[in-house]
Parts: structure tokens; C-alpha cells; sequence
């Protein structure tokens, strides 16, 4: 599993944003101009997400 990093409150209202219901379950992988890469904490399921 890859480890992330808790979101900032911008990158939660993203993640919102994106249909992420419980963002406090996800952790951010990478943080890239255009799109979030995030992990789920207990199942490690990798999303692709824009960053809007």
C-alpha cells in the first residue's frame, strides 16, 4: 500500500467536490496540478480524482 499524507481543507473540499463521501478515510499520494491521487486508509484502493 502507498502512503499519503492527511489533505489540506482545499484538498478536502476537492475531494467533496469529486464524490469522496468520509474524506477523513483517504490520504493524499500525489498532488498534481490537475488531479488528486488519493488512498483509501483501511483498503489501499488508489483513486484518480480532478482537482477542481
Amino acid at each position: 500500500m502507498k502512503s499519503g499524507k492527511r489533505p489540506t481543507l482545499n484538498q478536502r473540499k476537492s475531494m467533496e467536490w469529486a464524490g469522496v463521501k468520509d474524506t477523513n478515510q483517504w490520504l493524499i499520494v500525489k498532488n498534481l496540478p490537475g488531479e488528486l491521487h488519493i488512498v483509501h486508509r483501511l483498503t489501499g484502493q488508489i483513486r484518480e480524482l480532478p482537482n477542481g
